[in-house]
């Protein structure tokens, strides 16, 4: 699954963009599908699903323990063993460039009486772990990590569950649907109620999708305005038939595209917009942003909806911090949409981008900066001088943009091109298939 070799791409100026389309599965849900669908009782049945290289990562790993996955058309059928019902894999699970995949997996690992090897690509081998090894290890897993110079543990690693597991009440100390989900995971196959204190709100699919498959979860706020979710293991879920809806994520990409490209008018359809996901297109509305949601609606308990936008002249503004969870994976794009606004757009609160599958502040701070953008690198967030409307530099770098292996850097990157003067080149657009395959088609295809 890792590979060495670079895809260097170029994104010029278009005129406006145009039409309707639809982007891929959300890769949130998608890997969450798999894994509840394997620890089911029988048959499950998965449309939408995400067949980006991360996702893939997921299933191969769940066949290495036994659950037989098969796919035809487009729909994807998991044949659940039942929690508790994993096989011990031969090899190491090879999770590329997956960091949702890993940490998942990890969670459900650490409550089954088997072991397992975790790699990765270059970019995952440098993503610190230690904030899932550590409640995991609570609940009685044996996890041996890398330590990097900097005392991080890094993979590769290796996880010996054990079974049963011991029930944790955990504070989350920093907000993180990951983490939060594999103790889910592990909670599911111990004896008793694991409960998590969540201060701060992260994406909820875990918990949406678990109370789907039948698990005894319940989510109440106690009196300081944590979330409380406690889950009664040794769980029994049933199959499920899901409708995987369109990632927000990728589709914020386009919107942005949209939105800085002069004339541009495009609607993507069915798109998950759970609140726990749509910060950026608040900020984006907040902006001055032409954004609308039509044809509402609840799609497997997730709310979908078509979202239309038009070009809009944006404007640059302080973002409060405490939306940065709702919003975590598209702030490298909304620094594009700063790049193009008038006035400064501040942003704090951000420490988590630097732990990303890259450094994300300090990719996107080279690359603008190499555009022409003038801005300030904080430790914890970016401030924005925008160009009001007038396009970007992309010329003047006689070098390509590096996208240190970052599927995201390189689809911010990507959209940027549209709005400068004669285009940019980036270094490498493969680690674009880790998330949404097709993407510069999607984006040429709209420009036509």
């Amino acid at each position: 699954m890792t590979s060495n070799s670079q895809t260097p791409a170029t994104f010029k100026p278009s005129g406006p963009l145009a039409g309707k389309i639809s982007v891929p599965g959300d890769k949130s849900i998608s890997h969450r599908a798999l894994i509840f669908s394997a620890l089911a009782v029988g048959k499950s049945q998965i449309t939408g699903l995400l067949e980006g290289e991360d996702v893939l990562a997921t299933a191969d790993a769940l066949r290495a323990m036994g659950v037989k996955i098969d796919k035809k058309g487009d729909a994807w059928t998991v044949y659940g063993v039942g929690v508790g019902g994993l096989m011990q894999p031969t090899n190491a699970l090879d999770m590329g460039n997956s960091g949702t995949s890993t940490r998942l997996l990890m969670g459900l690992i650490a409550s089954h009486g088997i072991s397992a090897t975790f790699t990765g690509d270059a970019s995952l081998s440098k993503r610190p772990m230690g904030r899932v090894i550590e409640p995991l290890s609570q609940m009685g897993a044996d996890i041996r990590a890398r330590e990097t110079s900097d005392h991080k543990a890094c993979l590769p690693l290796s996880v010996t569950g054990t079974c049963p597991a011991v029930p944790l009440e955990y504070r989350l100390p920093v907000a993180s649907a990951q983490v939060k989900s594999a103790i889910l995971l592990a909670g599911l196959n111990t004896p008793g109620i694991t409960r998590i204190i969540e201060p701060v709100l992260t994406r909820d699919h875990s918990e949406t999708m678990l109370k789907g498959f039948g698990a005894d979860i319940t989510v109440e706020t106690n009196a300081e305005g944590s979330r409380v979710i406690s889950l009664t293991g040794e769980a029994e879920l049933m199959p499920q038939k899901i409708k995987v809806p369109g990632d927000p994520s990728s589709a914020a990409f386009l919107a942005v595209a949209a939105l800085i490209v002069p004339g541009s008018d495009i609607i993507i359809e069915n798109v998950g917009i759970n609140p726990t996901r749509a910060g950026l297109y608040e900020i984006l509305q907040q902006m001055g942003g032409d954004i609308s949601f039509e044809n509402d609606r609840t799609v497997g308990g997730e709310p979908v909806a078509d979202i239309h936008i038009k070009h809009s002249a944006l404007t640059g503004i302080d973002v409060p911090a405490n939306i940065a969870p709702s919003m975590i994976d598209e702030f490298p794009i909304l620094f594009v949409a700063a790049a193009i606004a008038n006035g400064t757009t501040k942003t704090r609160g951000l420490h988590e981008l630097r732990v990303k599958e890259s450094d994300r502040l300090s990719q996107m701070a080279k690359g603008l900066e190499l555009l022409g953008v003038e801005l300030t690198e904080k430790e914890d967030g970016l401030i924005i001088e925008g160009s009001g409307g007038k396009p970007l530099s992309g010329g003047r770098t006689k070098h390509a943009i590096e996208t240190a292996l970052d599927h995201r850097i390189a689809m911010s990157f990507a959209v940027a091109g549209l709005a400068t003067k004669s285009g940019l080149t980036i270094g490498d657009i493969a680690p674009v298939q880790t998330s949404f395959p097709g993407f510069s088609d999607l984006l040429t295809r709209l420009a036509s």
